[in-house]
Protein backbone atom coordinates (compact mmCIF):
# COMPACT_ATOMS: atom_id res chain seq x y z
CA UNK A 1 0.00 0.00 0.00
CA UNK A 2 1.27 3.47 -1.13
CA UNK A 3 2.24 5.12 1.88
CA UNK A 4 2.58 9.38 1.71
CA UNK A 5 2.64 9.88 5.49
CA UNK A 6 4.90 11.93 6.71
CA UNK A 7 5.28 12.68 10.51
CA UNK A 8 5.54 15.93 11.12
CA UNK A 9 5.01 19.60 9.60
CA UNK A 10 9.25 19.35 9.84
CA UNK A 11 9.16 16.65 7.76
CA UNK A 12 6.58 17.93 5.02
CA UNK A 13 8.42 20.95 4.50
CA UNK A 14 12.32 19.10 3.93
CA UNK A 15 13.64 20.49 0.86
CA UNK A 16 12.47 23.82 1.32
CA UNK A 17 15.21 26.20 0.85
CA UNK A 18 15.69 29.70 0.21
CA UNK A 19 15.24 31.08 -3.10
CA UNK A 20 12.26 28.52 -4.16
CA UNK A 21 9.16 29.27 -5.86
CA UNK A 22 6.59 28.27 -3.44
CA UNK A 23 2.38 27.67 -4.40
CA UNK A 24 -0.01 28.38 -1.36
CA UNK A 25 -3.13 27.40 -1.19
CA UNK A 26 -6.48 29.04 0.01
CA UNK A 27 -8.55 32.23 -0.64
CA UNK A 28 -7.57 35.35 1.40
CA UNK A 29 -7.85 33.32 4.95
CA UNK A 30 -10.00 30.52 3.96
CA UNK A 31 -8.49 27.58 3.17
CA UNK A 32 -4.45 28.41 4.06
CA UNK A 33 -1.81 25.66 5.15
CA UNK A 34 -1.64 27.86 8.49
CA UNK A 35 0.78 25.14 10.16
CA UNK A 36 2.74 24.91 6.91
CA UNK A 37 3.24 28.51 7.04
CA UNK A 38 3.96 28.75 10.66
CA UNK A 39 6.54 26.08 9.95
CA UNK A 40 8.39 28.06 7.44
CA UNK A 41 8.07 31.25 9.51
CA UNK A 42 9.96 29.31 12.44
CA UNK A 43 12.81 28.33 10.16
CA UNK A 44 12.92 31.91 8.84
CA UNK A 45 13.94 30.23 5.39
CA UNK A 46 13.76 33.23 2.74
CA UNK A 47 13.73 35.05 -0.55
CA UNK A 48 10.74 32.84 -1.44
CA UNK A 49 8.88 33.61 -4.62
CA UNK A 50 5.11 33.31 -3.21
CA UNK A 51 2.09 32.16 -5.33
CA UNK A 52 -0.87 32.86 -3.88
CA UNK A 53 -4.67 34.34 -4.19
CA UNK A 54 -3.46 37.01 -1.99
CA UNK A 55 -0.88 37.36 0.90
CA UNK A 56 -3.39 37.42 4.12
CA UNK A 57 -3.86 39.74 6.59
CA UNK A 58 -0.63 41.75 8.59
CA UNK A 59 -0.60 39.06 11.42
CA UNK A 60 -1.94 36.07 9.97
CA UNK A 61 -1.07 33.72 6.97
CA UNK A 62 1.19 34.76 3.93
CA UNK A 63 1.36 37.80 6.17
CA UNK A 64 3.63 36.63 8.74
CA UNK A 65 5.97 35.79 6.10
CA UNK A 66 6.09 39.00 5.13
CA UNK A 67 6.60 40.68 8.17
CA UNK A 68 9.78 38.75 8.75
CA UNK A 69 10.63 40.14 4.63
CA UNK A 70 10.67 36.00 4.04
CA UNK A 71 9.00 36.91 0.62
CA UNK A 72 10.68 38.37 -2.06
CA UNK A 73 7.90 38.83 -4.74
CA UNK A 74 4.39 37.74 -4.73
CA UNK A 75 2.43 36.64 -7.85
CA UNK A 76 -1.07 37.04 -6.28
CA UNK A 77 -4.66 38.16 -8.01
CA UNK A 78 -5.26 41.52 -5.64
CA UNK A 79 -3.28 42.81 -2.03
CA UNK A 80 -6.66 42.06 0.06
CA UNK A 81 -6.62 43.90 3.40
CA UNK A 82 -3.01 43.33 4.29
CA UNK A 83 -1.67 47.01 4.92
CA UNK A 84 2.28 45.74 4.96
CA UNK A 85 1.48 43.41 1.44
CA UNK A 86 0.70 47.38 -0.05
CA UNK A 87 3.55 49.20 2.38
CA UNK A 88 6.31 46.66 0.81
CA UNK A 89 4.51 46.70 -2.58
CA UNK A 90 4.18 50.73 -2.64
CA UNK A 91 7.80 50.94 -1.44
CA UNK A 92 9.87 48.73 -4.05
CA UNK A 93 10.56 46.37 -1.13
CA UNK A 94 8.58 43.91 -2.36
CA UNK A 95 8.31 42.50 -6.05
CA UNK A 96 4.40 42.04 -7.11
CA UNK A 97 3.34 40.94 -10.09
CA UNK A 98 -1.03 41.34 -10.01
CA UNK A 99 -2.19 38.58 -12.53
CA UNK A 100 -6.32 38.23 -13.51
CA UNK A 101 -7.82 35.64 -10.74
CA UNK A 102 -8.97 33.44 -12.99
CA UNK A 103 -5.56 33.98 -15.56
CA UNK A 104 -3.96 32.55 -12.20
CA UNK A 105 -6.23 29.82 -11.59
CA UNK A 106 -5.53 28.69 -15.19
CA UNK A 107 -1.57 28.91 -14.61
CA UNK A 108 -1.72 26.39 -12.02
CA UNK A 109 -4.47 24.46 -13.60
CA UNK A 110 -2.18 24.16 -16.68
CA UNK A 111 0.71 22.95 -14.78
CA UNK A 112 -1.39 20.43 -13.00
CA UNK A 113 -2.18 18.99 -16.30
CA UNK A 114 1.08 19.35 -17.98
CA UNK A 115 0.17 21.93 -20.65
CA UNK A 116 3.30 24.60 -21.02
CA UNK A 117 0.99 27.77 -21.99
CA UNK A 118 -2.57 28.42 -22.91
CA UNK A 119 -4.26 31.47 -24.97
CA UNK A 120 -6.53 33.92 -22.63
CA UNK A 121 -8.38 37.32 -23.91
CA UNK A 122 -7.65 38.28 -19.95
CA UNK A 123 -5.26 41.37 -19.73
CA UNK A 124 -4.93 42.09 -23.64
CA UNK A 125 -4.84 45.70 -24.39
CA UNK A 126 -3.68 46.26 -20.34
CA UNK A 127 -0.10 46.30 -18.79
CA UNK A 128 -0.71 42.43 -18.09
CA UNK A 129 -0.19 42.02 -21.64
CA UNK A 130 3.00 43.96 -22.16
CA UNK A 131 6.18 41.45 -23.80
CA UNK A 132 3.34 38.88 -24.23
CA UNK A 133 2.43 37.21 -27.25
CA UNK A 134 -1.11 38.04 -29.03
CA UNK A 135 -2.76 36.07 -31.42
CA UNK A 136 -6.52 36.41 -32.62
CA UNK A 137 -9.21 33.53 -32.30
CA UNK A 138 -12.96 34.12 -34.07
CA UNK A 139 -12.11 37.66 -34.12
CA UNK A 140 -11.12 38.29 -30.53
CA UNK A 141 -7.43 39.09 -29.25
CA UNK A 142 -5.88 36.59 -26.80
CA UNK A 143 -2.41 36.61 -25.05
CA UNK A 144 -0.32 33.93 -24.20
CA UNK A 145 0.28 32.60 -20.43
CA UNK A 146 2.45 30.34 -19.31
CA UNK A 147 1.97 27.54 -16.79
CA UNK A 148 3.50 27.90 -13.81
CA UNK A 149 6.63 26.91 -12.71
CA UNK A 150 6.84 25.97 -8.54
CA UNK A 151 9.35 23.97 -6.69
CA UNK A 152 6.71 23.31 -3.80
CA UNK A 153 2.56 23.39 -3.82
CA UNK A 154 1.44 23.81 -0.14
CA UNK A 155 -2.48 22.85 -0.36
CA UNK A 156 -4.58 22.35 2.69
CA UNK A 157 -7.63 20.12 3.06
CA UNK A 158 -10.21 18.98 5.01
CA UNK A 159 -9.70 14.95 5.20
CA UNK A 160 -6.75 13.03 3.51
CA UNK A 161 -5.99 9.65 3.37
CA UNK A 162 -2.58 8.00 3.86
CA UNK A 163 -2.20 7.48 0.17
CA UNK A 164 -2.70 11.15 -0.73
CA UNK A 165 -6.41 11.55 -1.45
CA UNK A 166 -8.35 14.75 -0.58
CA UNK A 167 -11.23 16.11 0.02
CA UNK A 168 -12.03 19.52 0.72
CA UNK A 169 -14.85 21.32 2.32
CA UNK A 170 -16.98 24.24 1.29
CA UNK A 171 -15.56 27.44 -0.05
CA UNK A 172 -11.93 26.52 1.74
CA UNK A 173 -11.28 23.90 -2.06
CA UNK A 174 -10.79 27.33 -4.15
CA UNK A 175 -6.88 27.41 -5.42
CA UNK A 176 -6.17 24.27 -3.46
CA UNK A 177 -7.53 22.12 -6.00
CA UNK A 178 -5.68 23.54 -8.97
CA UNK A 179 -2.56 23.57 -7.53
CA UNK A 180 -2.42 20.30 -6.07
CA UNK A 181 -0.07 18.47 -8.45
CA UNK A 182 0.72 21.74 -10.32
CA UNK A 183 4.87 21.71 -8.60
CA UNK A 184 7.64 19.73 -8.36
CA UNK A 185 6.30 18.36 -4.54
CA UNK A 186 3.41 19.16 -3.39
CA UNK A 187 2.71 18.62 0.31
CA UNK A 188 -0.69 18.29 1.99
CA UNK A 189 -1.86 19.87 5.02
CA UNK A 190 -5.49 17.93 6.47
CA UNK A 191 -7.25 18.07 9.11
CA UNK A 192 -8.14 14.65 9.59
CA UNK A 193 -5.55 11.83 8.21
CA UNK A 194 -7.24 8.27 8.17
CA UNK A 195 -6.02 5.22 6.64
CA UNK A 196 -5.80 4.34 2.84
CA UNK A 197 -8.94 2.79 1.38
CA UNK A 198 -11.11 4.73 4.07
CA UNK A 199 -12.13 7.60 2.16
CA UNK A 200 -15.40 7.12 -0.28
CA UNK A 201 -13.26 7.13 -3.88
CA UNK A 202 -16.54 8.92 -5.04
CA UNK A 203 -16.13 11.98 -2.74
CA UNK A 204 -12.08 12.29 -3.58
CA UNK A 205 -11.86 15.82 -4.80
CA UNK A 206 -7.64 14.98 -6.01
CA UNK A 207 -5.96 11.78 -6.32
CA UNK A 208 -3.28 10.91 -4.48
CA UNK A 209 -1.08 10.87 -7.31
CA UNK A 210 -0.94 14.31 -7.59
CA UNK A 211 0.25 14.75 -3.85
CA UNK A 212 3.41 13.59 -2.72
CA UNK A 213 3.57 14.20 1.05
CA UNK A 214 0.77 14.09 3.47
CA UNK A 215 0.43 15.44 7.58
CA UNK A 216 -2.45 16.01 9.88
CA UNK A 217 -2.15 19.77 11.11
CA UNK A 218 -2.21 19.96 14.44
CA UNK A 219 -4.39 22.98 14.99
CA UNK A 220 -6.26 25.43 12.63
CA UNK A 221 -7.10 28.61 13.74
CA UNK A 222 -9.33 29.34 10.84
CA UNK A 223 -9.72 32.98 10.96
CA UNK A 224 -12.47 35.26 9.03
CA UNK A 225 -11.24 38.20 6.81
CA UNK A 226 -13.90 40.50 7.11
CA UNK A 227 -16.93 39.56 9.43
CA UNK A 228 -20.23 41.77 8.52
CA UNK A 229 -23.74 40.74 10.62
CA UNK A 230 -26.85 42.33 10.46
CA UNK A 231 -27.84 44.51 13.76
CA UNK A 232 -30.68 43.23 15.81
CA UNK A 233 -34.12 44.45 15.15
Amino acid sequence: MINKKVDSVQDAIAGITDNMTIMFGGFGLCGIPENTIAALVARNTTNLTCISNNAGVDDFGLGLLLQKKQIKKMISSYVGENAEFERQMLSGELDVELTPQGTLAEKCRAAQAGIPAFFTPAGYGTEVAEGKEVREFNGKMHIMEEAFKADFAIVKAWKGDEAGNLIFKGTARNFNACMAGAAKITVAEVEELVPAGTLDPNQIHIPGIMVQRIFQGEKFEKRIEQRTVRKRE
